[in-house]
């Protein structure tokens, strides 16, 4: 396990918000997160939050308004950046692809395999590192995210129940297979054989039986979110659910967008399911 580096710390809403760094073996990199932790022994249930395109470690610390939430019901929070970066690092000019757009899968093409394995690096070198620094209950942990990391969160959850006991999402993007940002990706990152994307689209997973222990997934969809139509489409993860006899609740907002004046409004409810979860 690669050892923790604090770069920061803030005292926050009765916790303590720490910036640090570790060395990753899943990307070959260092990778940097945040993690807040209540006052007192723990160990902490906890979530992890996966962020969207373009994000870094920063954005949801500083804008989602989390940790008032967090203090309320004593649960930690631990979020990763959403890529690899750094010397030698494959990039891409375009938001959609590249530094700030893992995707939350293990890359198998060039130029991205060698450091765009952000699946394992989240599933196993994080939750090693975090689990291993600070007092965080490995047995209470739940996943959410925004936009690409809703996509990460549902993903990762379903297919690894055994690492997460809840998960929900904002805005995710539901099915890769079935929008263009999930096209580029999947085709740049794992290659044309649509085969190899569904275990990264939750629309699927949920479609071939993939964690059927969660109860009800809980995702908030702002109405006013230009990406809905074209990117989004949470009647297709309705549809899947409804399919498979699961339970999945998507809550439309009007009038909200894609942005963390969004995330931060709904996030307490957010909050309040996987506390009563772990």
């Amino acid at each position: 396990m690669s050892e923790v580096e604090v770069l920061n710390t803030h005292r926050l809403h009765g916790g303590t918000l720490r910036y640090c760094k570790h060395d990753s073996a899943s990307t070959g990199t260092p990778m940097k997160f945040t993690v807040w932790t209540p006052d007192g022994e723990g160990p902490f249930p906890y979530l992890v939050w996966l962020s969207g395109l373009t994000c870094t470690e920063d954005n949801f610390t500083t804008k989602s308004g989390v940790y008032e939430h967090a203090a309320r019901h004593g649960l930690a929070i631990v979020a990763p950046d959403t890529s690899p970066r750094g010397e030698g690092v494959a990039d891409d000019p375009a938001y959609d692809l590249g530094q700030g757009a893992g995707f939350y899968l293990d890359a198998t093409q060039a130029p991205w395999a060698p450091h765009f394995q952000m699946y394992s690096y989240v599933t196993r070198d994080l939750l090693e590192a975090v689990d291993g620094a600070f007092p965080l209950d490995p047995a209470r942990r739940g996943v959410f995210g925004h936009s690409m990391g809703g996509h990460g969160a549902l993903t990762l959850a379903l297919r690894n129940p055994d690492l997460f006991k809840s998960v929900s999402a904002f805005s995710p993007i539901v099915s890769p297979l079935n929008c263009p940002w999930g096209d580029k990706a999947m085709t740049a990152y794992l290659g044309p054989d649509r085969a190899a994307w569904r275990p990264h689209d939750a629309c699927a997973l949920i479609e071939d039986g993939a964690g059927s222990s969660f109860d009800d997934i809980l995702i908030d969809q702002g109405l006013a979110d230009n990406f809905l139509e074209s990117q989004l489409k949470p009647e297709l993860i309705e549809a899947a659910a409804a399919k498979a006899g699961r339970k999945v609740t998507v809550r439309r907002q009007e009038g909200y967008d894609h942005s963390y004046f969004f995330i931060s409004t709904f996030i307490g409810d957010h909050l309040a399911r996987h506390a009563a979860r772990l």
